[in-house]
């Protein structure tokens, strides 16, 4: 799994490329965790996410909780379609702001 971290003004996106599954979910937590000090609004771009397990989906819920526990926002932006078909079948497609650009 690949992270590249872009950031404007009060805005993080991290564009994730690859697997999100046990043993890279640790990794993107630990950049959320670190990107919820310094942003206000956190873009999740799965668009290259060719797999997510149920350790990627805690690691997108955990984003969305602190998030909304520092008063921010968080989004996933162009959901591949593996993830997209994940998400409706979890019910995380509900909970979560998606938005496809």
């Amino acid at each position: 799994m690949t992270i590249t971290e872009s950031q404007k003004d009060i805005v993080t996106v991290l564009a994730i490329e690859g697997r999100l599954d046990t043993t890279t979910a640790p990794e993107l937590e630990t950049r959320i965790k670190n990107c919820t000090q310094t942003c206000k609004t956190l873009v999740i771009d799965l668009k290259e996410v060719s797999y997510i397990s149920s350790a990627g989906l805690r690691v997108i819920l955990l984003a969305h909780k602190l998030m909304i526990g520092i008063g921010g926002k968080m989004s996933v932006r162009n959901p591949s379609e593996f993830c997209l078909q994940v998400f409706q079948a979890t019910g995380m497609e509900g909970v979560l702001s998606i938005i496809n650009v």
